[in-house]
């Protein structure tokens, strides 16, 4: 009986302080390994390829593009973040109390830039649908670069504001040894709600309802529009506008409906505990790897530039000057 106690135990030498394991049929424990080792291997493998492309070609440094860039750099470390959801799968956290908090840190960090950006490639594509005279002039690649980094450091600074209380003492919120929770004050988690999730998913729907109204104003201009030499060419740039417009609309809506669930069960109540068998954070793990599949179907050079990488001629001299688009 006392053997079998333990082995139910995640610190089975401490009897009367160690939590419980999460007792999981073996196939189901085997699925879940293997659905988010994929999960992880793609999503690093994935948007890196992004980060090397975009990092890369020389064409492809456009503001749109670094906005793309600093996302697939927020995936990319989501998909080693998913390794210690895998350790968790067994509802153990062995890594201690300060590893914990610090996984929380370097979790928000990561998702709350990811917000950030998202509201930015939203700004960005309302910018070029509804005012494409004024684009080229107002979002510059410094402009681009400035807004980015101080979206990080933003983020970095509120989740310290947020969890100072956790790092003054890691693990006072944990019931038992082998548990992995943190808590926040009524003021920091308000704080976490309007900057982090009301307002930016508010900022995202607005703007894109209003680049959706005037793409499609725009589709009917252009199908009325006489067909001359001129109109054709600045036909084709406003069609690469709106499929670019879409696409990103795409990705998106791809991040809202992964990420809401995933804030919804973060901000709900005091305590917020991490399972491997949450849906929600399973959807929110599975969206960064959404993103460059997504940048595949729509975005032609993407494509192009996984050829090059992959058959090494990104080692060439000069190929950072190859024609991508």
């Amino acid at each position: 009986m006392r053997s079998l106690l333990e082995a139910e135990l995640c610190f089975p030498q401490l009897l009367n302080s160690s939590c419980r394991k999460i007792m999981l049929p073996h196939s189901t424990s085997a699925l879940m390994y293997c659905l988010l080792s994929c999960v992880s291997w793609l999503t690093v493998t994935l948007n890196l390829l992004v980060i090397i492309s975009i990092s890369h070609f020389k064409q492809l440094h456009t503001p749109t593009n670094i906005l793309l860039l600093s996302l697939a750099v927020s995936d990319f470390l989501v998909g080693f973040l998913i390794v210690f959801q895998i350790l968790l799968i067994d509802g153990c956290w062995y890594l201690g109390d300060f590893m914990c908090v610090l996984y929380y840190i370097i979790d928000y960090v990561i998702t709350s830039a990811s917000v950030e950006n998202m509201v930015l490639i939203s700004v960005d594509c309302y910018v070029a649908v509804c005012n494409p005279f004024q684009y080229p002039t107002t979002v510059t690649q410094k402009r681009v670069c400035v807004c980015v980094s101080l979206c990080w450091m933003f983020s970095a600074v509120c989740v310290f504001i947020v969890f100072k209380e956790n790092l003054g003492q890691p693990g006072r919120f944990n019931s038992c040894i082998g548990e992995c929770v943190v808590g926040f004050d009524k003021t920091a988690g308000i704080i976490d709600i309007l900057f982090f999730f009301i307002g930016p998913v508010t900022i995202i729907i607005i703007l894109y309802v209003r680049v959706f109204v005037v793409a499609v104003s725009q589709a009917r201009a252009m199908r009325v529009a006489a067909v001359s030499l001129q109109g054709s060419v600045r036909g084709n740039a406003k069609k690469s506008e709106l499929k670019s417009a879409r696409t990103l609309g795409v990705v998106a809506a791809a991040f809202l409906i992964c990420i809401c669930p995933y804030f919804f069960l973060s901000v709900t109540g005091g305590e917020t505990q991490f399972s491997a068998s949450s849906f929600a954070f399973f959807l929110f793990y599975l969206n960064s790897c959404l993103n460059p599949l997504i940048y595949v179907l729509f975005f032609p050079w993407f494509r192009k530039t996984i050829k090059l990488i992959f058959t090494l001629q990104i080692l060439k001299a000069g190929s950072s000057q190859t024609n991508i688009m």
